[in-house]
């Protein structure tokens, strides 16, 4: 798939095929694809709530995206590279741009981890990325990184609650906290049961 326009967003079709293309096997196709749906789910439900003044079929598309590159995380023998996780995101977005897709739809792969990883986490963690700030700048990137706090690809996946999340990011800071804080009062908090219920994941 080759894409000329820089312009040009993917459709749900061409997303999906894409999905199918990289996935090394079909249970990481259900674990990957199906989260994607899941984070587009909530961030629909909270575009829902707010002026229209965000790209709704970015943010779509972004929330579909945003996790192909755990696909290139996966060995011969099917095994997921848990180590080298936190690269999931670069190699997205490196596959996206290789593919021709536009810059503004690779980015939401590289700048979804966390709340947001500055040049100065890479560096003060040692993490195996490319020095530089893998922050959420746009309005729709910010959507997306936000909505995907809400579900894990956990071992059964699972729904996170806010309370949930906030709890879980304290270890990497007060000011990790605080960016998530500001992500809540920006969006607010999303009604996850109906979709814990839709997809049999639990609600913790």
């Amino acid at each position: 798939m080759t894409v000329d326009s820089a312009l040009v967003i993917p459709t749900d079709e061409q997303i999906r095929a894409l999905h199918e293309r990289f996935a090394p096997t079909e249970e990481a196709f259900t674990l990957v694809y199906t989260h994607c749906l899941i984070v587009c789910a909530v961030a629909e439900q909270l575009l829902d709530r707010h002026p229209p003044t965000l790209d709704v079929d970015l943010v779509r598309a972004g929330s579909l995206l945003h996790d192909i590159g755990v696909y290139r995380l996966y060995g011969a023998a099917g095994k997921l590279d848990q180590k080298n996780y936190i690269r999931h995101g670069v190699l997205g977005h490196a596959l996206l741009r290789d593919l021709g897709l536009p810059e503004r739809v690779g980015r939401f792969c590289s700048h979804h981890t966390g709340v947001g990883l500055t040049r100065e986490d890479v560096l003060r963690q040692c993490l195996p990325l490319p020095v530089d700030d893998y922050t959420a700048d746009t309005p729709e990137e910010q959507l997306v990184l936000y909505a995907d706090k809400f579900h894990s690809k956990t071992t059964p996946p699972t729904f996170l609650t806010t309370a949930s999340y906030a709890a879980g990011v304290r270890r990497f800071g007060a000011d990790k906290v605080a960016r998530f804080a500001a992500l809540v009062e920006r969006f607010g908090e999303p009604d996850l049961l109906p979709l814990s219920r839709h997809y049999r994941q639990p609600l913790t």
